[in-house]
C-alpha cells in the first residue's frame, strides 16, 4: 500500500508531507522527527505491516516515552522555526501542548495501540504512569503537576521550567478515549448489538476482577479469573459457547463467570 511504501521511514511511519514535498516526522527532519500519532494509528488501523508496526511502536517508546517527568510526548523535537512551518502548533511555546509536550488523546492511542499489539504490561504500566492521581501523590508531586488529582488533563507540559505541569483539565476528549481504553482495551468488555464479550488483558500480578455491568433493569455480575486452559465463558451457571452473552433489559440479577485460557491475560 500507499502508506508501508512511501510513508515509511526505515525504523518508523512518517507523519506526514509538507506542500514542498518535504517530510513531517523522518529522522533526518531538524523538527518533529518522530510523531506519536503516525505510529499508533499504524497499529489501530490495521492499515500498518505487522513487523513495521512493532518497530515504529518500539521507536515510539523509545523516543516519545518521558519516563522522568512521567508523560509521553506527542512527538520530538518540537517546533521551534528552524524547519518549514507546520502551522498553528508552532504558537504553542516548544513542549507546551501538542509542540512537543503530553497531547493525551496522543498518549492514550499510544497506550490503546500497545494493547492491541498483546503487550500487556507495557499497556498498564503506561496507563499507571500517565494517570493523574499518580501525579498528586505528595506536596512535591503537586507542586508540580498543578492541577486536578480526579480528572484527565488535555495536555501534560515538557517545556524547561515546566516539565509535568498539567494544563486544561475539564474540558478534554481525552477522558472519554481513557475510559475506551479502560473498559475495552485493557478490561476487554466490548458491545456488539445485544451480546456481551470480555476478554481482558490482565497485569501478571492481577489474579481476579469483577465488573458490574447494567442492561436496562438487568444487572451482570461478572468476575474473571485465571484458568489453566482454554477460555470457559459461564452464565448463571451454565457454559457458553463462543465469547458471548446475549444482554437482557429486564429487572433480574445474573452472575457470569469468564475464566481466562493459560495464554491469556
Amino acid at each position: 500500500t500507499a502508506l508501508n511504501h512511501a510513508a515509511w521511514d526505515g525504523e518508523w511511519y512518517l507523519r506526514g508531507f509538507f506542500d514542498s514535498g518535504q517530510t513531517l516526522g523522518s529522522h533526518a527532519d531538524s523538527e518533529c522527527r518522530i510523531d506519536a500519532i503516525a505510529q499508533s494509528w499504524s497499529v489501530l488501523s490495521g492499515a500498518g505491516e505487522d513487523a513495521r508496526c512493532r518497530s515504529a511502536m518500539a521507536a515510539l517508546y523509545q523516543h516519545l516515552v518521558d519516563k522522568d517527568n512521567r508523560l509521553i510526548k506527542l512527538l520530538t523535537p518540537p517546533f521551534d522555526g528552524a524547519g518549514p512551518n507546520p502551522g498553528y502548533i508552532r504558537g504553542y511555546l516548544p513542549g507546551v501542548r501538542e509542540n512537543g509536550g503530553q497531547y493525551t488523546h496522543g498518549a492514550l492511542w499510544a497506550i490503546m495501540a500497545f494493547a492491541a499489539m498483546g503487550e500487556t504490561e507495557r499497556a498498564w504500566s503506561l496507563l499507571s504512569m500517565i494517570n493523574p492521581v499518580n501525579h498528586s501523590g505528595n506536596q512535591q508531586d503537586m507542586a508540580i503537576y498543578k492541577a486536578e488529582p480526579y480528572v484527565m488533563a488535555a495536555d501534560v507540559y515538557a517545556a524547561e521550567g515546566h516539565s509535568g505541569r498539567g494544563g486544561w483539565t475539564w474540558y478534554t476528549g481525552s477522558s472519554g478515549w481513557a475510559y475506551q481504553l479502560i473498559s475495552e482495551s485493557l478490561l476487554g468488555i466490548s458491545r456488539r448489538g445485544n451480546a456481551l464479550s470480555v476478554r481482558p488483558q490482565l497485569p501478571a500480578d492481577w489474579s481476579e476482577i469483577k465488573i458490574v455491568y447494567r442492561e436496562g433493569e438487568g444487572i451482570y455480575n461478572i468476575r474473571v479469573t485465571r484458568g489453566d486452559s482454554i477460555y470457559q465463558l459461564w452464565l448463571d451457571g451454565k457454559r457458553c459457547d463462543g465469547d458471548e452473552i446475549a444482554l437482557e433489559s429486564h429487572r433480574q440479577e445474573h452472575q457470569v463467570e469468564v475464566r481466562l485460557g493459560s495464554a491469556s491475560g
